[in-house]
Formats: structure tokens, C-alpha cells, sequence
């Protein structure tokens, strides 16, 4: 029988043999967002003391610091830390993970988990988390999904199940693929964003394990638009293609290539996605 754990860290590390390339091809995320943040912290960022904590290649680190703010990048991974410091030669990074930060009590006033929280063991990550906010500081996790309510979107989430199976569910849309289908449709995200995610409504979709701490703040909608071929290498930096057998792996991108150059003949895609936030609070008397 499968291992669920197994798997997850199998995914998990996975990242760290394609750094340069998630750093390239994945998005970042919109303004909306830190303003966000800015509105729940009460303060501008600028000045604010960020452990930002699975930070992968410093996607968001990057716009965390460059709205001024002292960020501190917490990242597990080799491969990913290595881009990270290629990237922000400035900015600190430590090793380790949301489960058991190497950070002091009460020493921040923000922490993120930009498309990272779902890789953590939230009964652990949790009160990590809060430990080292100060009191009255905001913990924020959120994740790029891919919008569903486009059609383009959701034919494509389709076809990933259909190719991959169950674990076609999971690298970032919404099931069962068309909004109008449920308005209610779970967002899984990379591989499961168990955070925000009720039980999948489509058979065979794998079960989220849910984190029933906080309910879903905020969806921020927004898209970037880049090439065909830019896209395709953003669904190839997922877990889901990492791990996979090239060759099915190849064969999707391949068919998939040629399907949306006769959608969109000119090259070009919008991609189109919601920011899921979550944000809690730490109270001033903890």
C-alpha cells in the first residue's frame, strides 16, 4: 500500500533537482496581496520583522523585502536554498523547516507560507508558528490556484486527471475543474493544500487532510500573460511532472503544446489564478 508521508516528501525534495527552473517559470504574486498584509498587520511592511518559511527560491521573499520589510527566509531543501542565496545574496536564510524552526520566541511581527504550508505537518507547524510571532502578530499562508472559472483553465485541469490519474488533481486547480459545476469546489494546491480544502466532490480525487484552524480570508484574482511555451515549463516545475515517469510526463506537455497553439494561435496564454490567503492572528496576551 502507498505511503502517503512517503510520497509527500518524495515530492517535497523533488524541487530541489529543478531549482533554476521553478525559479524561472513560476509566478510570483499580485500586489493585492501584500497590501493584504499590510492591512492585517495594521502597519506597512516596510520595517516589519518576516520569517518567511518554506521559502523555496525566494519568490516571495523577494517582494516581501522589496516592500521594505527585514525578511529572513527559512527553506528545508538544498537545491532550493542554493537559488535562494543565488538570487538574494543579501537576505538571510537559515535551514529548516515549519515543523521545528531555528528561530528564537516572539521575534516577528509576520509569518509567511507563500505556497509552502501543505508540505508541513500543521499539528506541528502551528504552534511553531505562533511561538515565534510576537503577540499580536499575523500568521499568513496562501497559495496560487489556478481559476477554474475560465474555461481554457478548466479544460486543462481535466485533462490532467485524465492523463495522470488522481494525482492529476494536484498541481493547482480547482475540482472538479469547472466552477459552475459546484461553486462550492474545493482548491487543492502542490500536492494538497489541506488548509482550505473540503472533501473532493470528483470521484477518485485524493482526500485533502484538512487544517480546520482557520477559515479561507481572502480570494485575490489576478493573471500574468507569457508565452505557450513559458506556461508549459510552469506546469513542468510542479511536483506532479518532477516525479513522474518522463516519458508520460513528456508526452502531456507535448499534446498539450500543440492543443493550445491552436486555442490561442498568437502564442501567448493569460494565465489565470486566485491567491487563497489565510490569515490568524497571535493574541496580544499569549
Amino acid at each position: 500500500m502507498p505511503n502517503p508521508l512517503a510520497d509527500r516528501t518524495r515530492r517535497a525534495a523533488s524541487f530541489n533537482t529543478a531549482s533554476a527552473h521553478y525559479a524561472k517559470y513560476r509566478p510570483s504574486y499580485p500586489p493585492a496581496l501584500y497590501e493584504a498584509l499590510e492591512e492585517a498587520l495594521g502597519r506597512p511592511l516596510a520595517g516589519a520583522r518576516v520569517a518567511d518559511i518554506g521559502a523555496g527560491t525566494g519568490i516571495a521573499t523577494a517582494q516581501l523585502r522589496d516592500r521594505g520589510a527585514h525578511v529572513l527566509a527559512v527553506e528545508p531543501g538544498e537545491g532550493m536554498a542554493a537559488e535562494l542565496r543565488r538570487a538574494l545574496p543579501g537576505t538571510p536564510l537559515v535551514r529548516g523547516d515549519g515543523n521545528a524552526l531555528p528561530l528564537a520566541d516572539a521575534t516577528a511581527d509576520l509569518v509567511t507560507f507563500a505556497q509552502s504550508f501543505h508540505w508541513t505537518d500543521p499539528g506541528r507547524a502551528l504552534p511553531e508558528a505562533y511561538r515565534v510571532l510576537r503577540p499580536g502578530g499575523v500568521l499568513a499562508r496562501w497559495w496560487n490556484i489556478s481559476d477554474s472559472s475560465h474555461t481554457w483553465v478548466a479544460d486543462q485541469a481535466d485533462r490532467l486527471l485524465a492523463h495522470f490519474g488522481p494525482e492529476g488533481a494536484a498541481h493547482g486547480a480547482h475540482i472538479p475543474g469547472r466552477a459552475d459545476r459546484d461553486a462550492d469546489a474545493p482548491a487543492i494546491g502542490d500536492p494538497v493544500v489541506g488548509a482550505l480544502a473540503k472533501a473532493p466532490s470528483r470521484p477518485g480525487a485524493p482526500d485533502p487532510a484538512p487544517v480546520a484552524d482557520a477559515p479561507l480570508t481572502s480570494r485575490i484574482p489576478w493573471s500574468r500573460r507569457l508565452t505557450v511555451d513559458d506556461h508549459l515549463a510552469n506546469l513542468a516545475s510542479h511536483s506532479l511532472f518532477l516525479v513522474a515517469d518522463a516519458a508520460v510526463a513528456r508526452d502531456f506537455l507535448d499534446r498539450e503544446r500543440a492543443r493550445l497553439l491552436r486555442l490561442f494561435p498568437d502564442g501567448h496564454v493569460e494565465e489565470r489564478y486566485v491567491v487563497d490567503l489565510v490569515l490568524t492572528t497571535r493574541p496580544a496576551s499569549a
